[in-house]
């Protein structure tokens, strides 16, 4: 079914197969340039590997922008080092000895895959591949047509070649291959037909209806994760995340090993959950006024850039407004110069056009220092009102964190007045509870339940100082990174622009000079 070993030894790709491959597949007229001169890998686009006895892929990373790649008609026996070239969009591994499908992964820009006579028995390991078009996998070992299923997935598939496996003889093999995969438009070289497509809807409705139902749940289950994640990705971006609920004081419980063996102490169910109830309050009250000022940041760095944006278009078209009048009024000059019936008048010329040249350059550049200028007091301003807006968040991120350390605080004072209350119940004997053995070792002695309480509480407390230095650092760095960019970006526009105006003022005057030699060289 698939290549055989022959008397040719079986070869690896190295530097000198690929160096000969790219050279073949080179225009005659350039292929001794390519020779003396060698190419760049990363610029070869295409690659033709077939027919070359190959036994095992590798050294192709140097590959990186490769789109097409054929290894047709080798004795390859495993799909591998391909990792590296992310933007293939055509694979040809036709021909060959592999048994499994597998390396695929980052190839997720394949459209067109070529499996066709090799010894695979199960189609898989494709997940990535969402682009791929067409599909063949023909003369392989595929004997279960259940497979075929696996397919599904792939929503662009519309040619497919499954012909000379085991399961194309099977008499209903081509119905259930349309019925299970509806969009496809060719099937084994030949157009799926209308009639063809409702005989199978028809004959496997039974099976198709299931999978249909289960997909799209699948698909609403996709939709949902993708929505939570985007939500937590905008929360996040206002430094608020998971503190919509009760996740911040779940965490402060969650691994507490003393903290669950108090909860069993009488009464302290209920002070929990009177605790739990008022932290959350505090952790939603963050939470909304956290996406407020998210939104208030958004709108005064979106609001600076507008009128940014409004000043520089203004001052371009100040500058094209220059350069235009300039064009126009001396567009005949060079032809003047280059025609001059004197020798006096040319010069004189060149003279007019220098003083032009110069002025032209002085105001281009007073320009620019204008608008330099005119930036520097709203960039010291957008600066303060960030740091404005920094520092009030800050503030009031830090007054309901103490609330919630308030919180902990009058818990903790409480569950203590507990605790000691019922190991004095315990040393007489008066404990109506029947009390977990771990949770009675606690009641042994005062030292014992007082650290256990302190103990649990300062764990608590840590988290809740985590939580808030988390906010206010992403503060601070979001503060420093927004300033500090809008800063670089006008430092990195004003050296542009003036090395801009620059050349062409060098431009013009070589133009100028070059002029002048001619002239002067008659």
């Amino acid at each position: 079914m698939s290549q055989l070993y022959n008397s040719i030894e079986p070869n690896i790709i190295d530097d000198e197969m690929v160096q000969k491959a790219v050279e073949e597949q080179c225009p005659e007229d350039i292929e001794k340039l390519v020779k003396r001169e060698g190419i760049n890998f990363k610029d070869v686009t295409e690659l033709q590997l077939s027919f070359r006895n190959i036994l095992q892929i590798d050294n192709l990373w140097q590959f990186e922008n490769l789109t097409k790649l054929k290894l047709d008609n080798n004795i390859i026996e495993k799909i591998e080092a391909l990792a590296s070239l992310v933007h293939l969009v055509w694979l040809d591994l036709s021909f060959n000895n592999i048994e499994v499908i597998e390396g695929l992964d980052t190839l997720v820009k394949l459209q067109d895959l070529s499996l066709y006579n090799n010894r695979i028995s199960k189609i898989e390991h494709m997940d990535t591949l969402h682009e791929l078009q067409i599909f063949s996998i023909g003369k392989n070992n595929l004997t279960t047509l259940e497979d075929v299923i696996y397919l599904r997935r792939f929503k662009n598939l519309r040619t497919l070649n499954l012909s000379g496996n085991p399961f194309c003889d099977d008499e209903q093999y081509m119905l259930f291959v349309v019925a299970h995969l509806p969009d496809l438009v060719y099937l084994d070289f030949k157009l799926v037909s209308d009639t063809t497509r409702e005989v199978a809807v028809l004959t496997y409705q039974d099976h198709t209806k299931p999978l249909e139902h289960e997909e799209a749940q699948a698909l609403a289950q996709l939709e949902e994760n993708q929505a939570k994640q985007k939500e937590l990705e905008y929360h996040k971006a206002a430094f608020v995340e998971y503190l919509n609920g009760s996740f911040l004081f779940d965490s402060m419980y969650a691994d507490d090993t003393e903290a669950a063996k108090l909860a069993h102490l009488p009464g302290v169910g209920d002070l929990l959950q009177a605790y739990r109830k008022e932290f959350v309050s505090v952790c939603e009250n963050l939470f909304n006024y956290g996406l407020k000022e998210y939104e208030k940041r958004e709108a005064e760095v979106s609001d600076f850039y507008e009128s940014l944006h409004e000043a520089l278009t203004a001052n371009q078209q100040e500058g094209r407004k220059i350069i235009l009048d300039f064009e126009n009024r001396n567009k005949r000059t060079l032809d003047e110069i280059h025609h001059a019936s004197s020798y006096d008048i040319a010069e004189s010329k060149q003279a007019e056009y220098k003083e032009d040249i110069l002025q032209l350059s002085e105001a281009l550049m007073t320009l620019e220092m204008l608008i330099s200028d005119q930036l520097e007091e709203p960039l010291k301003e957008f600066k303060r009102n960030i740091a404005v807006i920094a520092s009030t968040f800050i503030e009031n991120v830090k007054g309901m964190m103490t609330q919630c350390r308030d919180l902990e605080n009058r818990h903790h004072e409480k569950l203590l007045e507990i605790s000691i209350t019922t190991l004095e119940k315990s040393v007489k004997n008066e404990l109506d509870e029947d009390l977990p053995d771990d949770v009675r070792m606690l009641l042994g002695d005062k030292t014992t339940i007082v650290n256990a309480v302190n103990a649990s509480h300062g764990s608590r407390l840590l988290k809740i100082d985590k939580r808030e230095s988390d906010i206010l650092s992403n503060t601070y760095r979001w503060q420093a990174s927004v300033t500090e960019k809008i800063f670089q970006n006008e430092i990195d526009r004003n050296r542009d622009r003036v090395k801009e105006i620059v050349q062409y003022i060098d431009n013009l005057q070589e133009e100028l000079d070059n002029t002048e030699i001619l002239e002067l060289t008659k």
